[in-house]
């Protein structure tokens, strides 16, 4: 009962203290031009357009043209009709998280979808949209995170407070490397985004690959792909602004996007409807201004709590090069490559160490740990150089030491890069393991 008491207070806090009202003057494509509102609204405020049957649909201004704002809508435009009324009371979108919301899955808008009931709301509202806090005023990433993947934690170690992109075409296990990291990660909280994703594929990734051991003390995002582009791209924002409570509350928060891909695709769909120019391969200026702004928002905070960044990328047709791709590995802290021709032969996840990396190594190890993966590393290059000519049977055993040694350790290096997603895996015994495969001594630390 107290709960429905506070989401009702909640509610009525939010009410609007006035309203200004418009017309639609016109329609072209997906988007819809309103008079009389353009004076008293901003770009990224909210209104609502009142369809023919009585109902209302939500937009949002995403550009002004003759002294008329340009509106997108978080939906279809079925039912608009011309001189439909608009209503516009100012203001940016804010969303109530709270404690409460753990477990829940919630849409862009930060309403639930999980048919649990209402949700709690918090003391304050949080803006969908944040700046990221300032850079001088940010602690310093802190001691490595346990994300509970055997070769994330050994050869991409990652820091609290880090940003890492996860790098791989469609199919090779995305979305199964990020349910292991949500349900065996050390954080405290994770949030989830599930941006442009194929809408059978939800309800695995909750049922399957979360589990309800990490949904517990997950909260999940959701925009489906068949869902406008402003809803995907602000399941985005909201997915960041609830990252952001649990981190003010001085928690250790691990915030994951699936994926930033369709985010930019999203909006880039905003930017062509709003008469923006393609720059890069169709991709429009504030698509590559909108990534930083976002990403940014993860990191270390001002205080004690953190938020801790894995945001994956499509890479179309495995072109790592491709635009978004090249942006995002400029802004964040590191990135992990997952290949399809490793998941082909069996090994899963199909990370790619060589082409991985985690800048915050080799600061965050000890001397003894870093020489551990160094060698591993040296191994696993020196048969990659050589991998054709051994499975061609053109290399003769004894021609090259280096060789004959990176072949002996290679089987076993192989069996130590696998995981099943069932298994979790601890930092110390990453080390260790590899440590004792290569015949050195235990690392500690």
């Amino acid at each position: 009962m107290q709960d429905l008491i506070r989401s009702l207070a909640g509610t009525i806090e939010a009410l609007d203290s006035y309203v200004v009202r418009g017309r639609i003057v016109a329609v072209r494509g997906l988007m819809a031009e309103a008079s009389g509102v353009a004076a008293r609204t901003a770009l990224g405020d909210h209104v609502r357009i009142r369809l023919r049957d009585g109902g209302r649909l939500a937009a949002e201004v995403v550009g002004f043209r003759d002294g008329r704002a340009l509106l997108m809508p978080f939906g279809p435009l079925d039912g608009v009709a011309l001189g439909a009324e608009v209503e516009a009371s100012g203001g940016e979108a804010t969303i109530r998280p709270s404690g409460g919301w753990l477990g829940r899955v919630i849409d862009g808008f930060g309403r639930p979808i999980d048919g649990k009931g209402p949700l709690v709301p918090g003391a304050r509202p949080r803006p969908m949209r944040a700046p990221p806090p300032p850079a001088h005023a940010r602690t310093r990433v802190g001691a490595k995170i346990d994300l509970g993947v055997r070769v994330l934690n050994t050869f991409v170690t990652c820091c609290r407070g880090q940003r890492l992109g996860i790098f791989a075409a469609s199919g090779v296990g995305k979305s199964v490397l990020m349910g292991m990291i949500a349900r065996y990660t050390a954080a405290d909280v994770s949030v989830v985004g599930l941006i442009g994703e194929r809408g059978r594929e939800v309800q695995e990734f909750i049922e399957g690959a979360l589990g309800p051991e990490g949904l517990a003390r997950s909260v999940v995002v959701v925009a489906t792909s068949d869902e406008p582009a402003l809803m995907r791209r602000q399941a985005a924002y909201t997915t960041l602004a609830v990252a952001e409570h649990f981190r003010d509350q001085g928690a250790d928060v691990l915030c994951m996007i699936d994926s930033i891909t369709r985010f930019a695709q999203a909006q880039r769909e905003i930017g062509l409807a709003a008469g923006e120019p393609p720059a890069s391969k169709g991709f429009t200026p504030s698509v590559f201004a909108e990534l930083p702004r976002l990403l940014e928002r993860a990191g270390p905070g001002t205080g004690q709590g953190s938020i801790t960044g894995l945001f994956t990328v499509l890479v179309e047709g495995d072109n790592h090069d491709e635009p978004v791709a090249d942006a995002t590995r400029g802004i964040l802290d590191g990135h992990i490559v997952l290949e399809r021709s490793i998941g082909e032969r069996g090994r899963y996840p199909a990370v790619n160490v060589l082409r991985s990396v985690s800048r915050t190594m080799p600061d965050c190890n000890t001397p003894e740990q870093n020489a551990v993966v160094i060698r591993a590393r040296r191994l696993l290059s020196t048969y990659e150089d050589m991998a054709e000519m051994i499975r061609l049977g053109a290399y003769r055993a004894g021609s090259d030491p280096a060789v004959d040694e990176a072949i002996r350790y290679h089987e076993g290096l192989e069996r130590f890069l696998s995981q099943g997603k069932a298994e979790r895996a601890t930092l110390a015994e990453g080390y260790d393991q590899l440590a004792q495969l290569l015949g050195m001594p235990k690392p500690g630390g």
